[in-house]
């Protein structure tokens, strides 16, 4: 989870991965979303591709042409992590409101 997390702590990643929730996308049209050279984003990509965040495919008939795609695993995880955060406090918050209420 902590690639994850590093690899989602980048605005200019979530924004990838924002554009990669409508589809597969190329590099080149991701580039071009995030206003940004290709060499650049190749980096943003490439820790994303790490923390297994995002695949890339071949794309059709170019055998050139990267399709990349969100992979579901990570976010899942992810996910799950926080619902444990969230129920840990939701538990907090209800002892607490019991103790207010008692107090009355």
């Amino acid at each position: 989870m902590d690639a994850t997390l590093a690899a989602l702590a980048d605005p200019t990643r979530r924004k990838v991965i924002d554009l990669l929730r409508d589809g597969p996308r190329p590099a080149g049209e991701l580039a071009q979303a995030v206003q940004m050279s290709a060499p650049a984003l190749s980096r943003h990509l490439r820790v994303l591709r790490a923390g297994g965040l995002v695949q890339a495919e071949a794309g059709g008939a170019d055998a050139r042409l990267r399709l990349y795609t969100l992979r579901q695993e990570p976010f899942t995880a992810l996910q799950a992590w926080l619902d444990q955060v969230q129920a840990f406090w939701a538990e907090q918050l209800g002892s607490f409101k019991d103790h207010v209420e008692r107090g009355r």
